[in-house]
């Protein structure tokens, strides 16, 4: 099928959050680049409000945990999805699930191109022996090369980036706007290989909440998290706890008139990107190397823990596996350094 006869394309991005959060700045690419052609997202219904922007880009609810679920679930979606008029597939998941359905619509004549995720190069850069340290092609531009495959260039220059939200009336009664500074932090992250050393981290929330110039607001999930967040925004005054207080929808209006977010290399880094927010990142044992730095953020953006010391950094692509000893590779980014680089940013 030529590129003349697709006119409604198939995007399979299930999860992760952040890896979601990248599709965004590639489809609004594509859309702006080819006007004509409609969009259909599967992924969790929870990503959704992540596309509301996006002109002729709608959202599919993948439900892999109920009526989705296991091979009939998928042949039930892929069923759903035909009576769509799908004329192509982009899968930029290329897991087991996107690989059945990759099946079902091969039986069926429509073409369905899968990422190339370069599982090799990314082997070859997390070894521990005969490492090959270099930059690997970034995620964003692994996207656009599958469309570039279904016969839809896309250039990742001067993307249209989101605009900012409106912000609804509850996010302005949990954050209360005023004329401080919004400076987003997101401290948490899956494995402790990626995450800021708490104690750490404190420092830094205390010395932007001392100047009274920065309204700091806080970004996560989960009991712990929600615990940790509700402890600073109880001990520092310019602190504000979000985590479970606003719906996901919600954050991403707040992200959006952020003067700047600082995060893991971790979802909310690329929820920021998606609006152009100026964005920190703090890389423990993964590395920018990798492909997942946040769209179109400067490099130096990216605080980096000391290869010097730790030298088999990045020891995995999502942070989940390193050596004895690399547990405190991330103290070796200073707070100081962290608080340097915000103020320069937030400042211009």
């Amino acid at each position: 099928m030529g590129k003349n006869k697709i006119k409604h394309l198939l995007v399979i991005r299930l999860s992760a959050m952040g890896d979601v959060a990248m599709t965004v700045p590639v489809l609004s690419a594509l859309t702006t680049q080819h006007p004509n052609l409609q969009i259909t997202v599967l992924t969790r219904a929870i990503y959704s409000p992540m596309f509301t922007d996006l002109a002729n880009v709608h959202v599919y609810e993948a439900d892999v945990n109920g009526k989705h679920k296991g091979i009939f679930g998928l042949w039930k979606l892929f069923k759903e999805l035909k009576t769509m008029g799908i004329d192509a597939v982009a899968d930029l998941h290329n897991v087991l699930r996107s690989s059945v359905l990759r099946r079902f619509f091969v039986i069926n004549n429509v073409p369905f191109i899968q990422i190339d995720k370069g599982r090799t190069e990314k082997k070859a850069l997390t070894a521990t022996k005969s490492k090959v340290f270099k930059p690997l092609k970034t995620t964003c531009q692994r996207y656009a090369d599958v469309f570039n495959q279904l016969g839809f260039p896309v250039q990742l220059q001067n993307v249209s980036v989101l605009s900012k939200r409106v912000l609804p009336e509850k996010v302005q009664q949990v954050v209360r706007p005023d004329t401080l500074k919004w400076i987003g932090i997101a401290p948490f992250a899956t494995y402790t290989g990626k995450m800021y050393p708490l104690d750490l981290m404190e420092k830094v929330i205390i010395s932007l909440n001392n100047t009274n110039k920065y309204k700091i607001i806080l970004f996560g999930g989960g009991n712990r998290q929600k615990k940790q967040a509700a402890q600073w925004s109880d001990l520092y005054k310019n602190c504000i706890n979000t985590i479970d207080i606003l719906s996901f929808e919600d954050q991403l209006a707040l992200i959006s008139n952020l003067d700047l977010m600082l995060s893991m290399d971790s979802g909310n880094g690329h929820l920021a990107a998606m609006f152009n927010i100026p964005t920190i990142t703090l890389w423990g044992v993964t590395h920018p190397y990798a492909g997942f730095s946040p769209f179109n953020q400067a490099s130096d953006n990216s605080l980096l823990s000391d290869r010097n010391k730790f030298p088999f950094i990045p020891t995995s692509i999502y942070g989940n596996k390193a050596p004895r000893g690399y547990e405190n590779a991330m103290s070796t980014i200073l707070p100081q350094t962290v608080l340097s680089k915000i103020t320069s940013l937030i400042e211009i």
